[in-house]
């Protein structure tokens, strides 16, 4: 069974993308201050993924994970979004180059039957960074699996052994997936890439307003965000990564 019961939650703040680094890193510092640890910046060009990872770097403590590190690895992030649906070589290679570089991955799973896909990946070429499986569940997209709880539940019997996980619901499926990821053990992942309402007929405010809500949820299940340093230890990366 995946590692449940963890004594905190790792928050994930992931912003809609602007183009610009300069409001994605301040939104970056006030998610720090209500206890996001990791960051998960846009796809873009390659330059600005190296000038917001500086940046980040620069005004925040955070763990910096990219959402598509394709061509982008010598930006040296923290982590990477790894997708499981993509093209079977590529991904061997991604995972590998992953591991030879100390990034940790976050391996995203839209459909559970993608579980499969990560399972013959670690049987066949090893383990990540570390030894830490983190994935990241991404429920309620159209033509992926719902964001619910009987879902998440089910997700968590299909993860491997040892196996950590957040997990986001899109849109209106935001705070089922929330209450049965703490209620399973899990993390959390909110922003305003996944998010547009608050509520019915209320529209997001910013990224600080959904993390908020999360941290506030984390501390009700006795489960509150954990520091950044805890955050490390959970993904397996203790210091900046160096290229």
């Amino acid at each position: 069974m995946p590692r449940s019961g963890y004594p905190g939650t790792l928050l994930t703040v992931a912003p809609r993308a602007t183009g610009s680094v300069d409001d994605l890193v301040a939104a970056a510092v006030s998610c720090e201050r209500v206890g996001v640890s990791v960051v998960l910046v846009p796809a873009g060009p390659v330059a600005w993924l190296r000038d917001a990872v500086v940046g980040l770097r620069e005004q925040t403590g955070l763990l910096v994970r990219l959402a598509d590190v394709t061509g982008a690895l010598d930006v040296a992030p923290d982590s990477a979004a790894v997708p499981l649906d993509g093209d079977w070589e590529a991904l061997v290679r991604l995972h590998t180059a992953l591991r030879d570089l100390r990034i940790a991955p976050s391996f995203e799973i839209t459909d559970l039957a993608l579980v499969a896909v990560l399972r013959r990946l670690l049987d066949e070429h090893g383990l990540p960074v570390a030894d830490r499986v983190h994935v990241g569940l991404v429920l309620g997209n159209p033509g992926g699996s719902p964001g619910d709880a009987v879902t998440v539940v089910d997700a968590v019997r299909r993860l491997p052994d040892g196996a950590t996980f957040s997990a986001a619901g899109l849109d209106g499926t935001t705070l089922p997936v929330m209450l049965a990821a703490l209620a399973t053990g899990g993390h959390l992942r909110v922003g305003t890439a996944d998010t547009a309402d608050y509520a019915d007929g209320q529209p997001v405010r910013d990224d600080v307003q959904l993390v908020a809500r999360a941290a506030g949820l984390a501390k009700i299940a006795q489960r509150p965000p954990l520091a950044v340093a805890e955050a490390r230890e959970l993904l397996g990366v203790h210091s900046p990564v160096q290229v």
